[in-house]
């Protein structure tokens, strides 16, 4: 029987087996400092314009029956198809997904807690979706979207508040070159004579139709429509038109819309071939773009979807609403060089003496009372380290002032503030017992 291995020898077995280094799933993202600061902040942005607009926050699982989307979506979606992380419950073998996206989760929600029992509702979320797709830029497998949805209104007005909405949002995040595109979907009736003057348009072509549109033919023909493919591109210019097929309550409500972002001085332009990827929308459809990511342009969309609430299982119920991609709006404020807020603490606490850990601890806890952000000097276990090296680190956390509990300063009942960013290390001394006095003085201006 082999010997009890000492504490020395058991570390040294450890180490020495090392297990193979874990990654993360290709295409899903970790977001860590100081990035995860650039999404606390457009977060917050959101937050902020939605309180105006008066739409409350909802928030949602991640996992979803699986017949919700097939239900919602339409089975001959390419999400549906080829893009869903669908699995069985190893407990109960029921059918779970995880969400794609979220609209179809929101109204599931809603139809299932009854929330337009009282009236419409204006809400927002923000969430991770999941979609195996090749990871490029800005297009990950999972990725983020923030969403706003009302249900429960049938009028235009709702469909150009959203787009103000989003318009706004734009104006807040100091974002430029986006611009608006157009487009209604009309009524189902509409839809399918459309659809059958759309087929017989693309058989009369089938010879230049590539193998993605011939699949799509005669499942999702609207889809064609929004191919890339350059040999295509002048038979789905001659294709019929789906503004010609509207008839007058379609039109109206798309002139009411224009009519509304007109008055706003919103600039748009109007794309017949603007489709949607999800069968739910219908009437007014729009997108939001930029020419400064490539083709993955598109950092908005959305519209009017009607008849999804019923299709959930809801009494029959107008429904309206958009979704942007965050890391896409993310890495449109980087590539137009736009500034973020410095969320650098304000200021960083240099503690030369172990022993004096209990009163410099104390004064942070007043400053952060006051609402001042203080990052604490934490040393290794076996003293706090040179001055020198915690100036360093102050320097290097990019706070605005430096907090010296220095022997002489404490002896003395103060702490000395010492400037870390004009250029001349300016220094002063406060009293300790007047901490709530002095406190915003170190707070970054907003």
């Amino acid at each position: 029987m082999s010997e009890p291995l000492t504490d020395k020898a058991h570390i040294k077995a450890v180490k020495t087996a090392k297990s193979p280094k874990l990654v993360g799933v290709k295409g899903m993202n970790d977001i860590l400092p100081p990035e995860s600061a650039r999404w606390e902040w457009l977060e917050a942005q959101v937050r902020g314009l939605m309180a105006r607009y008066a739409y409350r926050n909802v928030r949602l699982p991640i996992v979803e029956p699986t017949a919700l989307f097939v239900r919602g979506l339409g089975e001959v979606t390419d999400i549906v198809e080829k893009e869903m992380y669908s699995f069985e419950d190893r407990l109960n073998g029921e059918q779970l997904t995880l969400r794609p996206e979220g609209t179809a989760g929101l109204v599931r929600a809603v139809v299932e807690r009854n929330l337009l029992y009282e009236g419409g509702k204006r809400l927002y979320y923000m969430g991770p979706m999941f979609r195996h797709e090749r990871p490029q830029r800005g297009r990950y497998r999972q990725f983020h979207q923030i969403g706003a949805e009302v249900l429960g209104f049938g009028g235009a007005e709702v469909d150009a508040e959203l787009i103000l909405l989003a318009n706004d949002l734009w104006k807040v995040l100091g974002l430029q070159d986006v611009r608006l595109e157009l487009n209604s979907l009309g009524q189902p009736a509409e839809r399918q004579a459309h659809r059958a003057a759309l087929i017989a348009h693309l058989e009369n072509h089938r010879d230049v139709l590539d193998e993605e549109a011939q699949r799509r033919l005669h499942s999702n023909p609207l889809r064609i429509l929004d191919t890339k493919n350059p040999v295509m591109q002048s038979v789905v210019e001659a294709a019929p038109r789906l503004l010609d097929f509207l008839g007058e309550a379609s039109l109206a409500h798309f002139n009411a819309v224009k009519a509304i972002l007109d008055a706003n001085g919103v600039a748009y332009s109007i794309n017949p071939r603007l489709v949607r990827g999800m069968d739910y929308y219908n009437l007014t459809v729009f997108e939001f773009i930029t020419a400064r990511l490539g083709s993955q342009g598109t950092i908005c969309g959305g519209g009017r979807y009607d008849y999804l609430v019923e299709q959930v299982g809801g009494k029959p119920s107008p429904a309206v609403g958009w979704a942007l991609g965050v890391e896409r709006v993310l890495e449109l404020i980087k590539e137009q060089g736009e500034a973020l807020p410095d969320l650098a603490p304000d200021v960083y606490a240099i503690i030369p003496e172990t022993a004096d850990l209990p009163v410099a601890m104390q004064v942070l806890q007043a400053l952060r009372a006051q609402g001042v952000s203080a990052q604490m000097h934490a040393g290794s276990g076996e003293g706090m380290g040179s001055m020198k090296s915690q100036f360093k680190k102050a320097d290097g956390s990019g706070a605005r002032f430096a907090l010296v509990f220095g022997a002489e300063e404490l002896a003395r009942g103060q702490v000395a503030v010492k400037s870390l960013r004009d250029g001349e290390g300016a220094q002063r001394t406060e009293p300790l017992n007047t901490v709530a006095e002095w406190a915003h003085s170190l707070q970054s201006p907003l």
